[in-house]
């Protein structure tokens, strides 16, 4: 198993419930702007270690989701900002260029401390 990307929930913001119900949650770095840091997980930006495609797997504190596809700009803002929404609709086509869709599967709970990696089997 190759771990391409790994990082860890630091701060919640007071709003991330918000988009529970729409099965999606968000992460960016420390420096995300103070408009959106309320609906945001907090982590740091870590590198990306090769190329994020579908087939891999976003593995969230052991739970397992299938990546089905992933937005042209994902990979860029995950390694510059520590942004991406990960989506678990199951959606084959990106509807949001800065999105990682995975299988549909009820989301898991995110909090601080929730360890968030894709990985290569």
């Amino acid at each position: 198993m190759k771990v391409i990307y790994e990082n860890q929930v630091k701060a919640a913001g007071e709003c991330v419930e918000e988009f529970k119900d729409a099965g999606m949650f968000i992460i960016f770095g420390e420096n995300a702007p103070d408009e959106i840091k309320d609906y945001c997980y907090s982590v740091s930006v870590n590198p990306i270690n090769g190329e994020i495609a579908p087939g891999q797997y976003v593995v969230i504190d052991g739970a397992e989701f299938k990546i089905t596809c992933v937005g042209y700009e994902a990979p860029i803002t995950l390694k510059g900002l520590g942004h991406c929404t990960f989506n678990f609709s199951g959606a084959t086509e990106a509807e949001l260029p800065g999105t990682i869709y995975v299988e549909a599967k009820p989301m898991p709970e995110v909090r601080i401390g929730t360890k968030i990696q894709i990985v290569e089997k």
